[in-house]
């Protein structure tokens, strides 16, 4: 996993919608289960902004940012469908995001917008990994066996998340979304 270098009282963080229960422990036991060794550290999330460096003083505009955000979105409904790759790109099995799609790219765009403005390396495309650097095998196993994997959800809220240095990802803040649908794609970065 690529993680951005930090120093001083620079955090780390992410944004991410948390997969809810009951699905997010399976989705953790299938990544434990094809030996990725993230599985432990990674909360079943699907990215809104991945790993990112800020300052220490800039937690408080990030959080403003991310609470602007959820005021102007509407829960939505994602569901989680079969299975996909990133290979040979990267050696990623992921479950599908088939509904949802919208409304996971919406918030994507805003939350990268403003303070936490930056570029992509690849185009965003929402998912839900199961298996990350691992051999072949394991991948090909994740595969075929999340492919019947299907599971429906409303995303009412969005997290925040630290990287501590025993490697984890923490759920730092919680994001409601309170928007209605008449907000949706307003898109103003604060």
């Amino acid at each position: 996993m690529r993680l951005p270098e930090r120093s001083g009282d620079q955090v780390r963080i992410g944004v991410a919608i948390t997969v809810p229960e009951p699905y997010g422990t399976v989705l953790q036991a299938a990544r434990a289960r094809f030996g990725d060794p993230w599985a432990q550290y990674i909360p079943p999330h699907i990215t809104l902004l991945g790993p990112t460096v800020i300052e220490h003083d800039e937690i408080l505009s990030v959080d403003e940012h991310l609470a602007s955000i959820a005021q102007r979105h509407a829960p939505f409904v994602v569901t989680l469908r079969g299975t996909a790759t990133f290979r040979p790109i990267s050696p990623v099995v992921f479950v599908q995001v088939v509904e949802g799609v919208d409304g996971c790219e919406g918030l994507e765009r805003d939350v990268r917008s403003g303070v936490l403005a930056q570029e992509l390396r690849f185009h965003y495309h929402p998912h839900v990994t199961v298996a990350h650097e691992v051999p072949d095998e394991q991948l090909d196993a994740a595969f075929a066996g999340m492919a019947e994997f299907d599971a429906s959800f409303v995303v009412d809220s969005f997290h925040s998340y630290a990287h501590g240095d025993d490697g984890v990802w923490r759920p730092a803040r919680d994001f409601s979304l309170t928007g209605t649908p008449a907000d949706a794609g307003v898109g103003t970065a604060t």
